[in-house]
């Protein structure tokens, strides 16, 4: 892919983070690992990674682990390949010093959720905002009411847009009418893809990045459906989607981070297990997944 104009463009790999046993039988990040997938990323075409996000388990990490995730990432980065961590937190004050850690570090922007557990009103999420911009880096903010049980709606965007607070959005609701609405009231704003299910739906309509879970383990064919869809080159990219579309549905699914993970071992690479509050699939789950990812396999969707 060529370089894009921003460090948040392109695909971005929200990335897993691998965890083995430890001699204490507590499952610990095998950071060497996590560096070798950075790299291998990268050597596969895709543009950046945004570690530290749900699919990296970062509410199950201590702060020394979180920090830790970063500056592997970043040392592991390839020249002009794009770290952007997510900085979430409970309160603004935490996710300021995420933020400054990154920068710290050498990222060149974060993702930010609205405050988490904590259902502020339009006030709140403002002024949690404010406070991480004062880190100093772009900030691409996170939409996921699912989660948060906060709607960043386009009107809301907008306002946080204007005052320049936020340079892009993780669009997650899986609502394709909304990249419209928010280009209508937020000019320049980019809409960054969030759910691996709606990718061609966004890339159609103009997204300049998309925020991906799959690429952990397919990294070429995510890469080369999303430079098609972008370009508008439907003949390449409505197949390779239908294709993947088993698989990307995942992402939008409550065990997208044990079937991401599964994926990853079944092409060789290594997933490994999730740390608690999260369980393994069940048989059923891990069938359909297993299943699906040997057949893109066959099909040569690496």
């Amino acid at each position: 892919m060529t370089a894009p104009t921003r460090p948040w463009h392109g695909v971005l790999v929200a990335t897993a983070l691998p965890l083995r046993p430890s001699e204490s039988g507590v499952l610990a990040p095998d950071f060497d690992t996590f560096a070798e997938h950075v790299a291998w990323l990268a050597a596969e075409g895709c543009q950046g990674v945004t570690p530290n996000g749900s699919l990296g388990e970062y509410q199950t990490l201590t702060p020394e682990e979180r920090a830790r995730v970063v500056t592997t990432a970043v040392a592991a980065a390839p020249e002009g390949f794009t770290v952007m961590p997510g900085v979430a937190a409970y309160g603004a004050g935490e996710a300021r010093r995420w933020a400054e850690q990154a920068a710290e570090a050498g990222c060149a922007a974060v993702m930010l959720l609205p405050p988490n557990a904590y259902r502020g009103d339009e006030r709140a999420v403002v002024e949690h905002y404010r406070e991480v911009a004062k880190a100093g880096l772009p900030i691409v903010a996170y939409n996921n009411p699912i989660d948060t049980k906060i709607d960043l709606v386009p009107e809301l965007l907008a306002e946080l847009h204007g005052e320049g607070l936020i340079v892009g959005v993780k669009e997650f609701t899986g609502d394709v009418r909304r990249i419209y609405r928010i280009g209508e009231l937020a000019p320049g704003l980019d809409v960054l893809c969030g759910a691996d299910d709606v990718s061609l739906e966004l890339a159609i309509a103009g997204s300049p990045g998309w925020i991906a879970g799959y690429p952990n383990a397919l990294p070429r064919s995510t890469v080369r459906f999303w430079e098609a869809a972008t370009a508008k080159d439907l003949d390449v990219a409505l197949p390779l989607y239908r294709s993947l579309h088993p698989l990307l549905r995942w992402d939008s699914r409550t065990e997208f981070v044990q079937a991401i993970k599964l994926s990853m071992d079944v092409v060789g690479r290594y997933g490994g297990p999730c740390r608690p509050p999260r369980v393994a699939l069940t048989p059923e789950q891990e069938q359909t997944v297993r299943q699906a990812t040997e057949k893109a396999v066959a099909e040569g969707l690496t």
